[in-house]
């Protein structure tokens, strides 16, 4: 997947506005399990919002380990979630088209 541009991530941004994490990271933060919830979550949604309730300080290594552990793209932080998408690489499976200007 190619980098996404800003309006594409403002895009996506919008998308997740409404949208309740998924995935929550706590006291035993990044783990295989988590991780793989992660991948899950973004193979059946493509977009996914997840909040940290710990380790609020480490937020943006976190999340840049998920970024490379699943293959996805962070859209955006607000506050302690991260909105991360990943497009699903089937055609007919894919539910988000991203505006390409």
């Amino acid at each position: 997947m190619k980098e996404l541009m800003g309006y594409q991530k403002k895009y996506l941004r919008g998308l997740a506005h409404s949208m309740k994490p998924l995935v929550q990271i706590g006291q035993g933060g990044l783990t295989d399990k988590v991780i793989k919830a992660i991948d899950e979550a973004l193979n059946t949604h493509e977009l996914v919002k997840i909040k940290l309730n710990e380790h609020k300080e480490y937020k943006k290594e976190l999340f840049a380990k998920v970024e490379q552990a699943t293959g996805c793209e962070l859209a955006g932080i607000i506050g302690h979630t991260a909105i991360l998408f990943r497009q699903n690489s089937d055609p007919e499976k894919q539910k988000i088209n991203i505006p390409e200007r």
